[in-house]
């Protein structure tokens, strides 16, 4: 079976400096894929170039089977790649409502007018925001940004969603209810990548886990089996006798 989203050989160079080194990884339909590792060793490079915000090194990126490698943002968020942002980015002179139709009228499915409005206020109803389209997006707390954000690229009807710290600096309330809502996502047999260092969520959401490393992939497998690995370990903590 075709995987939904595949990495071959991805790499990413800065100048001299190797950001992302020869990545191989598939995720599968309806599949919760975790990428973590400490900070610094290039998942969220890894995001960018499956989003297209960055042009890649070298390597294939498919979705579907069908290359993505080396399309605009644009056109790969039109064949189904969704994505949030480290630091939220919605459109701050245009109202909650309409900066979730924007995911609808420039995602994988083409909503306009009346169709799009409806799409949108279904996702934020979704993501917990039911009834306050009308806001401005300056009014919100930190994490209904978060949530508006998630709705707008839950708008686009996507093939698979990339959710780059989508639980970051939240409180341990707001927490609990990012994890909620991203598990809810889950149960919908949505297709997910997300990058993550809330371990809680990792273990609760992702079916498995790639580890990153100073740009490489060091490890692979469910989370309880990365987790306890050795190399692992030592690259989250160090290691005295290196």
């Amino acid at each position: 079976m075709t995987p939904v989203l595949s990495l071959r050989g991805v790499a990413k160079r800065f100048g001299g400096l190797v950001a992302v080194n020869r990545m191989d990884f598939d995720v599968a339909e309806h599949e919760v894929l975790g990428l973590i590792g400490p900070n610094g060793s290039g998942k969220s490079t890894t995001l960018n170039l499956i989003s297209g915000a960055f042009p890649v090194s070298a390597g294939t990126i498919s979705l579907r089977g069908e290359p993505v490698t080396h399309l605009p943002p644009q056109d790969i968020a039109r064949r189904g790649i969704a994505r949030t942002f480290q630091l939220v980015r919605l459109l701050p002179s245009m109202s909650v409502l309409e900066n979730v139709m924007a995911g609808a009228v420039f995602g994988h499915r083409r909503r306009w007018g009346h169709e799009a409005e409806s799409v949108a206020e279904a996702m934020l109803e979704k993501v917990g925001l039911g009834g306050r389209g009308h806001m401005a997006v300056g009014q919100l707390t930190y994490i209904d940004t978060k949530r508006v954000e998630l709705a707008r690229a839950l708008a686009g009807e996507p093939r698979v969603i990339l959710l780059d710290e989508w639980l970051a600096g939240l409180n341990p309330t707001e927490l609990e209810d990012g994890i909620r809502l991203i598990r809810s996502l889950r149960d919908e047999g949505r297709t997910i990548v997300l990058v993550e260092h809330v371990m809680d969520a990792i273990r609760s959401l992702c079916d498995r886990c790639v580890v990153m490393a100073s740009g490489s992939k060091i490890a692979e497998g469910t989370p309880a089996e990365v987790l306890a690995d050795p190399d692992v370990i030592r690259a989250y903590l160090g290691d005295d006798d290196a």
